[in-house]
């Protein structure tokens, strides 16, 4: 159940949680009461009770919002969109947020055979992947052996056609299972909580400055080296960050 907040151009509001929480509904009392820091306090003590649900970092997300709270803001709506990545309530509010950010970075489209793949890995998740996989090899299996006791030809000829089918796309989709579980690991964003942050060429406060990036901008983690990360931008600029300047979001 949605409590609806109405506010300039756009509307933020708030989820109930599924296990009708106590604590959770007295969060939601405190932001329709316009309490949002005390609301805050309230959702993140159900965090640290370990309860992770995507409608707990939305209303995150929108109590941060209504404080200018940048960074945490875009944290708390990206958390809630991996758990819910098709809710366009989650996408919208996300975009607003990222709307207060300072840092413009272009992103470097995809392009040619990368990209067809990429897109067609990204379709399911892993789990789905291995779902199609499976159900390809049962069927293969089963008119594989339609096949080898039919005694029609014209039986014989379909079940094989479709059994040869059913092991492509089986072998297929597991392909796709792998690629997308490789890129899964690969991916480990990160959002800027410090105001302002030199990225630096090597990983020492004595090394070259590259750039400087502002809270909210989120970046890709790379490699981690004692109290730096090496990051990646959507333009592919790359970096060194001191550890204690971003969030990880995994």
């Amino acid at each position: 159940m949605r409590i609806i907040i109405a506010i300039i151009f756009c509307c933020f509001s708030v989820f109930g949680f599924p296990q009708n929480d106590k604590t959770f509904e007295q969060a939601n009392a405190l932001y329709n009461e316009g309490k949002y820091a005390e609301a805050i306090d309230k959702y993140e003590s159900i965090l640290k009770s370990e309860v992770h649900s995507a409608e707990l970092y939305y209303n995150l997300g929108n109590a941060n919002y209504k404080l200018n709270n940048v960074a945490p803001s875009i944290y708390y709506f990206e958390k809630a969109l991996q758990l819910n990545p098709n809710d366009k309530d989650i996408e919208n509010n996300l975009s607003f947020a990222q709307q207060m950010t300072i840092d413009a970075i272009d992103k470097v489209p995809e392009v040619g055979f990368s990209r067809i793949i990429n897109n067609v890995v990204n379709t399911f998740k892993v789990d789905t992947w291995a779902k199609i996989a499976i159900g390809g090899v049962i069927i293969f299996v089963l008119l594989f052996l339609m096949y080898h006791f039919s005694y029609a030809t014209s039986q014989k000829r379909i079940a094989f056609i479709i059994s040869v089918l059913s092991l492509l796309i089986a072998c297929f989709s597991m392909a796709m299972a792998f690629q997308k579980e490789s890129l899964n690991k690969k991916d480990n964003p990160a959002i800027v909580f410090s105001q302002e942050s030199k990225v630096k060429a090597e990983a020492n406060q004595k090394s070259e400055e590259v750039f400087r990036l502002h809270e909210g901008t989120k970046v890709q983690v790379l490699d981690t080296y004692e109290d730096w990360n090496k990051i990646e931008l959507s333009d592919n600029s790359t970096g060194w960050i001191p550890s204690k300047d971003i969030k990880l979001l995994k």
